[in-house]
């Protein structure tokens, strides 16, 4: 192979080179419209931050979808927990009242999840649902939230609150956001211009029982 091809077949080897390296261009993967509908959502949250980074990636820019993912996440947590505590309670083996504050801890949590499936029946898959059910929502919500607050409120030993707390503390504060959301439902029906009337009636009479119910 004489020079000038060899200098031609160099030059084609390292552009072939450079253009197999090259990295394409970082994109967005939120979009200004989404964007907006997630701080519609978040703009009634205390922790704002939390509620941002959950919502970011969902596929959707629905508030309904927006607000089940919210719920979802919080439920989602809560089962963690469990199986945190699940974990965690063969350690406490010889020590009677830590054992008894696992335990008491995933009763209440339990109780979160019967919750969760009530909060879902009211909830349904769109605005209207919410709307009709909201009362029922957001009490089934808050009672969620308190489920973990008495948790820990019954953990008198610092050490055991701080380990319990960092196994459970999301599920809570996952609920927490969804308690501030159905609190601020007036609001975020505003920010996108919904008029569908918020249901101020508790309609939990008319859900079916939950599966504990014929069980225990």
């Amino acid at each position: 192979m004489n020079t000038p091809i060899k200098l031609a077949f160099l030059i084609l080897c390292i552009a072939l080179t450079a253009t197999a390296f090259v990295v394409p261009p970082k994109r967005d993967a939120v979009s200004p419209h989404h964007q907006k509908a997630v701080d519609g959502i978040c703009s009634v949250v205390q922790d704002k931050r939390l509620c941002s980074i959950t919502l970011r990636n969902v596929p959707s820019d629905d508030p309904a979808v927006l607000v089940r993912y919210l719920a979802t996440a919080a439920e989602l947590s809560v089962k963690k927990g469990l199986k945190f505590l699940a974990g965690i309670k063969p350690k406490y083996k010889g020590n009677a009242f830590a054992t008894t504050c696992i335990t008491g801890c995933e009763k209440q949590l339990h109780n979160a999840l019967d919750d969760f499936a009530d909060f879902w029946k009211a909830a349904g898959k769109n605005l209207t649902s919410m709307a009709e059910n909201y009362f029922t929502c957001k009490k089934k919500m808050t009672s969620i939230f308190t489920y973990h607050s008495t948790c820990l409120d019954d953990i008198y030993d610092k050490t055991l609150h701080k380990v319990v707390e960092g196994g459970i503390g999301l599920g809570k504060r996952m609920s927490g956001e969804s308690v501030d959301v159905f609190a601020g439902m007036g609001k975020v029906f505003n920010t996108f211009n919904i008029k569908t009337k918020l249901n101020q009636k508790d309609t939990d009479t008319l859900l079916p029982p939950p599966l504990s119910f014929y069980y225990y």
